[in-house]
């Protein structure tokens, strides 16, 4: 089933609700009518509204207006920011050090906008002990409390503990953020290449 309006010879109906190229109400018509004025006027007549009695059809460039509306859709698109879930996995026993590196990780996603799934992975006996995972958990969303929350709280799931945390920002506004850092950093640097420049 095609989604498209039905234009010119392909609209067989008797008589149509005419709107002309300027939004103007012209007013039913036979169909032969319809044709010749969008004919004279070098466009196309477009069904706009089947369902109604007669159906209605406007004049206009059926071309330029499929044009222009997917070009809207891609930009719609493109401003639309899409969620996307990191997942940063440690282990209950981890190293000081490792685990500052994992944090690292979170941060950067969370100010990327991006939500983060920490998964702790028990094996063995370590099963036997899900608080050590809970409290690594605890101490991890006390740690980048200042850029994500917690979503979901930690829980046990077969061998793994997971937690979800989302950004305080959303995705939209920290590549603004980004842009406009960037920008800055690029007009300071041509400030100090400008000042280097001998006279």
């Amino acid at each position: 089933m095609s989604t498209e309006p039905r234009i010119n010879e392909r609209i067989r109906v008797p008589e149509v609700r005419l709107v002309g190229p300027n939004g103007e109400q012209v007013g039913i018509v036979p169909i032969a009518d319809a044709l010749r004025l969008a004919q004279e006027a070098d466009l196309d007549l477009v069904e706009v509204a089947a369902t109604a009695r007669p159906p209605v059809c406007k004049l206009m460039d059926y071309g330029k207006w499929k044009y222009e509306s997917a070009m809207k859709a891609r930009e719609a698109r493109r401003n639309q920011a899409q969620t996307v879930v990191k997942e940063i996995k440690l282990r209950p026993k981890i190293d000081p050090h490792d685990y500052e590196t994992k944090k690292g990780h979170v941060e950067r996603f969370l100010r990327g906008g991006d939500k983060v799934k920490v998964t702790i992975m028990f094996r063995g006996r370590e099963q036997s002990r899900p608080e050590l995972g809970y409290r690594l958990l605890q101490r991890l969303a006390e740690d980048v409390a200042e850029l994500g929350y917690v979503e979901s709280q930690p829980k046990q799931d077969g061998r793994n503990m997971i937690m979800v945390i989302g950004p305080h920002k959303k995705k939209a506004e920290a590549r603004a953020e980004k842009l406009a850092a960037r920008a800055q950093r690029g007009a300071g640097q041509k400030a100090a290449e400008s000042a280097a420049r001998p006279r």
